[in-house]
């Protein structure tokens, strides 16, 4: 229904989670703070937070769908994130969220939340609720007298790699990437992919370091637009022998 994902305090006390995780753009780490902050006022229980604040957003579908236990399935996803737009403090921040079944929030979902948005007139937050260290992976608990909050700092690349594992032949891209004649490049440009990137190509099919390229996600993509064509991934353009048009320089 319309109401569908809107009353947290509901969903948390099924002991479900709540999935945050964003592209690493400028403001990430403070709004997952503020949105922990203000979910443990709305009475959710369990959050599960990818490591350094990061998760792509197949990544979050594939959490939702995939990681257990069954009974801590997340109910929903907030994905900080303004697809391809450039990030950095005078620039674009977003949020996606994405509801129990992985997908995003279908439009009576949306619809409801922005009728929301033009009649509330406050919120509540837990101001004091401690800030949450997003650079190691583990479970952190945190009570009063009231209520238990267990936050759960997840793996960011485990869950969706190993679905790739069931959708892909990785040993047949393994024997291509291995042949002396092929060679690739896989240019993150500075987003939220490096991490993955890295995980695929460099620990699972045994390629190079250098096979990933701007591989560290920066929150301001290194001042680039992190939109892989040919106007804005001009440094993969230039190592491929490319021109602007996509046709190869001889």
């Amino acid at each position: 229904g319309a109401g569908q994902g809107t009353d947290a305090v509901e969903l948390g006390s099924t002991g479900q989670s709540l999935l945050i995780g964003g592209d690493g753009r400028y403001y990430n780490d403070v709004a997952i703070q503020k949105i922990v902050k203000i979910g443990a006022a709305m009475g959710i229980t369990r959050f599960w937070i990818g490591k350094d604040g990061l998760l792509s957003t197949p990544a979050v579908s594939s959490i939702i769908r995939e990681r257990g236990p069954a009974w801590q399935k997340p109910f929903g996803a907030f994905i900080l994130t303004a697809s391809h737009n450039p990030g950095g403090p005078e620039e674009d921040f977003g949020i996606k969220y994405n509801c129990g079944n992985g997908g995003p929030a279908p439009e009576g979902l949306t619809d409801a939340i922005f009728e929301n948005t033009k009649v509330i007139s406050e919120y509540i937050t837990c101001p004091d609720f401690p800030e949450v260290d997003l650079s190691t992976v583990g479970t952190t608990v945190v009570s009063d007298e009231f209520r238990t909050v267990t936050i759960e700092v997840i793996d960011s690349t485990e869950t969706q790699v190993n679905l790739l594992k069931t959708v892909f032949d990785f040993d047949q891209i393994k024997t291509l990437l291995d042949r002396e004649d092929f060679s690739m490049v896989y240019d993150s440009m500075h987003g939220v992919n490096g991490p993955y990137a890295k995980k695929v190509l460099v620990d699972v099919l045994g390629q190079d370091e250098s096979t990933c390229v701007n591989a560290e996600p920066k929150d301001d993509f290194g001042g680039g637009h992190a939109d892989p064509n040919l106007t804005y991934a001009k440094e993969l353009v230039e190592t491929m022998g490319l021109d602007k048009t996509g046709a190869k320089i001889d």
